[in-house]
């Protein structure tokens, strides 16, 4: 069994426990089942940061569509959740009362909706069906602007961005934070996600994006160049790194742009990559320049509507790209694909975060319990206390996120011929046995088990090696135990056969 089955299944009968111990209280049985039912689900993946990071344009990147924001012209702060379904459906979900059904009226820049019949008087949830295949493995959870006060962090008061921040966390079993640069409301909201025991011992579900990589330098071609040793040095940062699972630059209007791009804006990005250096340099210096360009090779509306789709960083970098030999549409929206974060960014989430749901799922539960154990205590409620704990302490799949976090951020280091096996061993390339071993072919029994035991023999001395650091031989350590459950699991399947 892996590790992974091990964790949903313990914490799946512990759930089950607490249904007992809670089953004259409808609200806590309700909540129980909503957590045990979200095992069978997607991964619930929230896009969360302040006013102006980016939070829908990603999650259009992370769709492929341009299905964000969704506007329903209600009063509220809805969470809008996007899922996979066989055809556009869209249900709001007011504070009280019966669901209501939205037609979709257009999908253009955004889904905008109409009532199918009289309005609900506010919205609390909005659920927006989509056949996407992106949706399929995990929900989106596009959320309101969230920038937490001072006191929240800390206990105080917590005030209505704090309290819609708690939300997102409860509700979500891993979230994207969207910042333009990090700040101290940053620092607050993702010293939230560490309140509680469980949530502080078990590891962080956030990934933090600094969501306008382009803008950066003064939005020159040492933008993106820039943001990304910024997300370096947080990653790195004793304080910081370890508040977020990665530290990623993205430029999601770049990325976005890039994924669309059509032969005619390519044929306009070739045509001013044709216009000399002397003459274009100082055009594309400014927004505005560019706009009121009266000499150049292409026409006002071509110009505005490239500046709207890539921005002026986007114009720039392309124009380069093509000088430098991108010579097809496919070529150069590739390449800004890549420059752009979204490849660094799409890894991290399958390596940090899909490949890990069923623990994240696990952990959603473990907090969700744990509050409400704390919050509504119940005669036998101190044994499922004792149950979690002992739960999140021996959670190696939790061991494992936070060595990978660590390895991936350089907060810890192991030599050359150890690190990049320690990460493959760990599930950086996947959570198999094959993967974890790095094969690329369903190895024999015997094959696998040699395998694992020279893995095994390897780790075994580094894990107690004087001549590396504590924290050295605390990730060798993790090592060590995933492989002993690989031959754990792998004598279990050869008893099984």
């Amino acid at each position: 069994m892996r590790p992974a089955d091990e964790l949903r299944d313990a914490v799946r009968s512990l759930l089950g426990e607490a249904l007992y111990v809670y089953q004259d209280n409808p609200r806590a049985a309700t909540w129980l089942r909503d957590h045990l039912t979200r095992f069978d689900e997607p991964l619930r993946l929230a896009v969360t940061g302040p006013p102006g990071a980016g939070k829908s344009t990603l999650v259009n990147v992370l769709v492929g569509a341009d299905v964000a924001p969704v506007r329903t012209g209600l009063p509220g702060q809805p969470l809008t959740w996007y899922t996979d379904g066989p055809a556009p459906r869209v249900t709001v979900y007011p504070s009280q009362g019966p669901a209501h059904e939205l037609t979709v009226a257009r999908l253009g820049d955004a889904l905008r909706l109409e009532p199918s019949g009289p309005p609900p008087d506010d919205a609390s949830e909005v659920v927006v069906e989509l056949p996407v295949r992106a949706l399929r493995h995990a929900q989106l959870v596009d959320t309101p602007p969230v920038r937490v006060g001072t006191g929240a962090a800390a206990g105080g008061e917590p005030g209505p961005d704090a309290a819609l921040a708690r939300r997102v966390l409860r509700d979500a079993d891993a979230v994207l934070y969207l910042t333009r640069h990090v700040d101290d409301a940053d620092r607050r909201f993702l010293r939230l996600a560490r309140q509680g025991a469980v949530a502080a011992a078990a590891p962080v579900s956030v990934l933090t994006v600094l969501s306008r990589a382009d803008e950066l330098a003064g939005g020159g071609l040492g933008a993106l160049v820039e943001a990304k040793q910024l997300a370096r040095r947080h990653r790195r940062d004793p304080v910081f790194g370890p508040m977020s699972q990665h530290v990623v630059a993205l430029a999601p209007r770049l990325a976005r742009a890039a994924g669309a791009l059509t032969e005619p804006e390519f044929g306009t990005l070739a045509a001013l990559a044709g216009v000399p250096r002397p003459e274009l340099d100082p055009v594309v210096l400014s927004a505005d320049r560019f706009a009121g360009w009266a000499a150049g090779p292409v026409d006002a509306t071509a110009r505005r509507a490239l500046l709207d789709r890539l921005g002026l960083t986007g114009v720039r970098l392309a124009v380069t790209l093509v000088r430098a030999g991108a010579a097809t549409r496919e070529q150069l929206g590739a390449e800004l694909v890549r420059r752009s974060g979204l490849a660094e960014l799409r890894e991290s989430l399958r390596e940090l975060f899909l490949d890990r749901r069923d623990a994240l799922k696990a952990r959603s539960a473990l907090i969700a319990l744990e509050f409400m154990v704390r919050a509504e205590p119940m005669p036998g409620a101190d044994h499922l206390l004792a149950e979690l704990e002992r739960i999140v302490a021996g959670a190696h799949e939790f061991q494992e996120l936070r060595l990978l976090a660590a390895l991936r951020a350089g907060r810890v280091s192991l030599p050359a011929p150890l690190d990049a096996e320690a990460r493959r061993l760990a599930g950086a390339v996947g959570t198999s046995v094959v993967a974890r071993l790095g094969l690329e072919h369903e190895p024999s029994p015997d094959e696998a088990w040699s395998l694992g035991t020279e893995a095994l023999r390897r780790w075994r001395p580094a894990a107690e090696d004087v001549a590396l650091t504590a924290a050295q031989r605390r990730a060798a350590t993790v090592v060590v135990r995933t492989c002993e459950g690989l031959l754990a699991r792998l004598g279990a399947a050869e008893a099984l056969a």
